[in-house]
């Protein structure tokens, strides 16, 4: 689905019609979706630890050397956090001492956000069970200011199970809720077996350990399941964007159904395998993951979910509810699959969590470091230093790296690696793609989209009207001669039942009325969507050049 065609009618007349109730004072994990995220100053998180592993405390601003891009620049924000609460900095007599990070008040406790992300669409629900009832047990190491919130992703919605909260009850009843949601685990595993019969069937799996090339059959294997990743790469990037702003140090703990890092190796079990310009390499696929955590400030912690696969089953009961994770033993291993086949297939997979906790500064949780993943987020995050710096913004969507040294020896480093310089036009984008994911923005006060019948246009194609009722008071209104003219972008998104997402094209509007539209009203704008012959849900999202704010509005498309 690579365009969205338009076809436009404004209208250039204030229609008689109210301007919709927008609730803009009532908080929701969603309102990032309709404002800019504006991160002025980059806060980086790091961890110390002497030649044992032991945690260094103690270290002023002036033993941490920060590199941007190659050059040295100063560390303006600095403050340490032990056990949890932030440290009064020693300072000579008569120094000032060093501005502290906001969050971080010296002698008080800092809180932690963690946001849950659990991938159904790759987990098997008992692995996924097994790690619900670990962080169920482990509520108790919930700090004083701590606060969780927990989304979870289908495959096509993210789907918010509770906001904050600091409630060990409310997080054992959704924890519990969300081990009797439906896990598409058993199924990618059956289409990899189909693959493996397919590929297999005629000849082992050892005449393929010298393969250069990807032959046809994997590549199409492999492109399908990069676009699996991708899907849940994205309901992880929504979810980070739909809780930019919580307080404190941001975490987010990801449970990962078995995302591998090469598709190409993983449709052959050949790490060695050249891969091809035609099917994305791991960095293309978690870099958008990696760059939205980055930019947001939170550190990823993923959880290797099938490493925690036994022959046991697991009954869970919680808040009154009896969660059953039901163990459906696999078939025989296909005779052609080698052993290095399936050890190449598990590294693969282990190889994303450890780079997208290396390239954010988190730990990858795998194999026995993923049973009780959250008594050990909770206690690698208790001690640590916040180092904060005001970066050149130029919004010109250009990576850049980031190394923080200690200045002594025989230290080393955990931390984040780059920050992302996000353009407007970028950030605008990622936000519709967010919105197409996570759920309902109209329901936090957003764009209210009207549609009519969809109509053939030629083959495989629809044409779809809409009206959007867009506000007066929304709109910034400029004097132009003897007109009021207003200047819009329109950005559109699509996602059909067959998970084929659209581009996300942006299109300029222009409204002008002879007389300024009188406040409270509406302006209803005609246009039309030429999609795909499929239902799919649709996203449209409005900004206003004048503010940079937006609106934005769902629907749903049946041909």
């Amino acid at each position: 689905m690579k365009i969205l065609r338009f076809t436009f009618a404004a209208l250039l007349l204030v229609a008689a019609v109210p301007a919709l109730a927008q609730n803009q004072d009532a908080p929701g994990p969603l309102d990032v979706f309709g404002e800019t995220i504006d991160v002025r100053v980059v806060n980086v998180e790091v961890v110390v630890t002497d030649r044992d592993g032991n945690r260094v405390i103690g270290l002023g601003p002036e033993d941490f050397t920060l590199v941007v891009d190659g050059d040295e620049v100063p560390v303006e924000f600095f403050s340490e956090v032990v056990g949890g609460r932030a440290v009064e900095p020693e300072v000579a007599e008569g120094e000032e001492p060093p501005a502290g990070i906001p969050a971080a008040v010296p002698g008080e406790s800092v809180g932690t956000s963690y946001l849950l992300f659990i991938d159904d669409y790759f987990s098997i629900a008992q692995d996924r069970n097994q790690v619900l009832l670990s962080i169920a047990d482990d509520l108790g190491f919930l700090g004083p200011n701590d606060r969780m919130a927990v989304v979870a992703f289908d495959g096509r919605q993210v789907e918010m199970l509770t906001s904050w909260t600091d409630s060990q009850r409310v997080l054992t009843r959704v924890l519990s809720d969300a081990g009797a949601r439906k896990a598409s685990g058993l199924q990618r595993l059956s289409e990899l077996r189909q693959h493996d019969r397919a590929l297999f069937g005629a000849r082992t799996a050892r005449s393929f350990d010298s393969i250069q090339e990807l032959p046809i059959e994997q590549r199409v294997f492999a492109q399908q399941v990069a676009n699996k990743v991708e899907r849940s790469v994205g309901g992880a990037v929504a979810a980070l964007r739909g809780f930019a702003r919580p307080p404190g140090r941001k975490v987010m703990l990801l449970l990962s159904g078995g995302w591998p890092f090469s598709v190409a190796g993983y449709a052959t079990g050949n790490r060695t395998i050249i891969e091809t310009g035609d099917v994305p390499t791991g960095d293309e696929l978690y870099r958008p993951l990696v760059d939205a955590a980055n930019l947001l400030g939170y550190t990823l912690y993923p959880v290797d979910v099938p490493g925690l696969s036994d022959a046991s089953g697991v009954d869970v009961e919680r808040g009154g509810q009896l969660v059953t994770g039901l163990r459906v033993e696999p078939e025989d291993q296909f005779e052609g699959l080698s052993s290095s086949v399936l050890n190449d297939r598990e590294s693969n997979i282990e190889q994303s969590l450890r780079y997208v906790a290396e390239e954010t500064g988190g730990e990858a949780l795998i194999n026995a470091g993923a049973v009780n993943p959250l008594s050990k987020v909770a206690q690698d995050t208790r001690s640590y230093y916040w180092l904060g710096f005001s970066p050149q913004r130029e919004r010109n969507d250009r990576r850049h790296d980031v190394r923080v040294r200690v200045n002594r020896r025989g230290m080393r480093v955990r931390t984040r690696d780059t920050f992302l310089d996000l353009s407007r036009d970028a950030e605008r984008t990622m936000a519709v793609e967010s919105a197409l994911l996570f759920g309902d923005p109209a329901a936090q006060g957003g764009l209210h989209i009207e549609s009519g019948e969809a109509k053939k246009s030629g083959r495989r194609r629809i044409d779809v009207p809409v009206m959007l009722v867009i506000p007066v008071d929304f709109v910034t209104l400029l004097p132009q001669g003897d007109k009021w003219v207003a200047g819009l972008e329109m950005r559109v998104a699509a996602l059909d039942e067959q998970d084929r997402r659209s581009e996300v094209p942006s299109v300029p509007i222009e409204f002008s009325f002879g007389e300024k539209p009188p406040s409270g009203q509406a302006i209803p704008y005609r246009t039309q969507l030429t999609l795909r012959d499929a239902e799919q849900v649709v996203v449209v999202s409005i900004t206003d050049v004048g503010t940079g704010k937006s609106l934005t509005g769902r629907l749903e498309v049946s041909p």
